[in-house]
């Protein structure tokens, strides 16, 4: 506990310290306008363990690497953190200096060549080895007070979503609407957010992450930790102040243990995933307050919110319109061009106005709350030698949920051949899936079922799992 306790010295009582004339007013906490996240007194934005990082430091190394890349060429740099600080500090410089800024949602190598059409460079705070322009951004990076430029109303970044054909998707976000997101955030739980410090177990290479973890936090001038929360011993370690705001997932919550004593939140939010009520009620009585969950995606931005498992409510400038085939179009100015989608998930609506997720129509699924394509499984598996068709699907086990394929090889292997292959093509699947995306269960087969219209025949397919492995 005692690293912690460094901090309360630069912890403002009052929750002020940056001025803001042109702020705006929501559920009791100020939003500050982007131009004014960087200025205003001195005041704690960050900690790395027991490490104070104050607003001055901030501007400074943004300031610094804004110079660095205003004498550059390269206009889209892929940004790749594991360290939340560092990558803020990346993310303000690109905005300032004009560039824009690409989130590939990971550092994985193999993948980062795939994408390397939808970057110039890469800023990053390890090596990673990409044939491309690299800035590696340490700790101790440059300084400069050298005034910075205004953001660009056109600013935007990009980040990736897997789509139904298993090609990672390039979505455009432009700040403003990132911005107008963190407005009805703060709208929503301004009075449990007010004077309270961030600390999150997701990453902020994703929008969930970016948004709660970076952006909010900056609008509203909180603290947030620079580290990521990987076991829940973490939490249980923590003083019982400050004000804690935890942003986690379904995954995370689930495996909490009971037996361990951790801090009083003032709010736990998850997304990424749906908690049942009986999860959410353990969560909340193990962090000490309601458990506030999140509905959207990449291309939508947030969508509805619900406690304790409830309704799904929509957020006030959301709308649906209902489509063949028991679709939903949603409109949301979150949504940039002209401002709707078709939804991939089955809603149920009641009339309260709420609505339940009842399933998908598309081939994307959560495991562990991480959104896994099996048509970019089924993919990976056909571009390795000797294996002629995929089938991928979801099998559930003991209450868990893995990755399971059939598989049409060349060569039909025998029962004493098909281990050493499981681990020869789990070990090719590494460098380009999720751990999660990796299959667990495996059938070998002469030829995939199909059903008399030449469709794949799910049931017949899942009844190759109903032995247990």
């Amino acid at each position: 506990m005692e690293r912690f306790t460094q901090l309360s010295a630069y912890w403002p009582a009052d929750g002020r310290g940056m001025a803001g004339a042109s702020a705006h007013q929501a559920g009791g906490v100020t939003i500050a306008p982007f131009a004014s996240w960087l200025s205003g007194n001195e005041r704690l934005v960050a900690w790395r363990d027991a490490q104070p990082i104050m607003l001055s430091t901030l501007r400074q190394q943004v300031s610094a690497l804004c110079q660095q890349l205003q004498q550059r060429s390269e206009m889209r740099w892929a940004l790749c953190f594991d360290d939340s600080y560092l990558f803020c500090v990346a993310l303000l410089a690109c905005l300032h200096a004009g560039k824009t800024p690409v989130m590939p949602g990971h550092a994985r190598p193999a993948l980062l060549r795939e994408q390397r059409r939808s970057f110039d460079a890469l800023l990053s705070d390890s090596l990673i080895a990409m044939g491309k322009p690299a800035l590696r951004i340490g700790k101790r990076a440059g300084r400069s007070a050298a005034p910075l430029p205004a953001v660009e109303d056109s600013a935007h970044l990009v980040l990736f979503t897997s789509g139904s054909t298993g090609q990672p998707r390039e979505i455009i976000k432009p700040l403003a609407g990132l911005l107008r997101e963190a407005q009805w955030l703060a709208t929503l739980w301004g009075d449990q957010l007010a004077n309270s410090q961030i600390i999150a177990s997701v990453s902020h290479q994703h929008l969930y992450g970016l948004t709660f973890r970076i952006l909010l936090p900056l609008a509203l001038r909180l603290p947030f930790d620079a580290r990521q929360i990987l076991y829940a011993e973490q939490l249980s370690v923590r003083p019982p102040s400050p004000k804690t705001v935890f942003i986690s997932s379904p995954a995370f919550l689930r495996r909490l243990d009971q037996a361990l004593q951790v801090p009083a939140c003032a709010l736990v939010i998850s997304a990424a995933g749906a908690l049942s009520t009986a999860e959410s009620a353990r969560a909340a009585a193990w962090c000490g307050c309601p458990v506030g969950e999140i509905y959207g995606s990449t291309e939508t931005g947030v969508i509805a919110w619900r406690l304790g498992a409830g309704v799904w409510q929509p957020f006030a400038d959301v709308t649906f319109t209902p489509q063949p085939q028991d679709r939903w179009q949603i409109h949301s100015p979150l949504i940039a061009g002209e401002g709707t989608l078709m939804l991939d998930d089955r809603l149920t609506f009641h009339a309260e106005q709420g609505f339940d997720i009842v399933g998908r129509h598309d081939r994307v699924v959560k495991i562990e709350d991480k959104r896994i394509s099996l048509s970019e499984v089924e993919r990976r598996l056909m571009a390795l030698p000797g294996i002629v068709d995929a089938a991928t699907l979801v099998i559930s086990r003991h209450g868990r949920r893995a990755v399971g394929v059939v598989l049409v090889a060349a060569d039909l292997p025998d029962a004493d051949q098909l281990p050493l292959l499981k681990r020869q093509w789990k070990q090719a699947l590494q460098p380009w899936l999720e751990p999660l995306a990796v299959p667990r269960y495996w059938r070998c087969v002469t030829s995939i079922p199909h059903n008399s219209q030449s469709k794949r025949d799910w049931q017949r397919i899942e009844e190759l799992f109903d032995a247990a492995d």
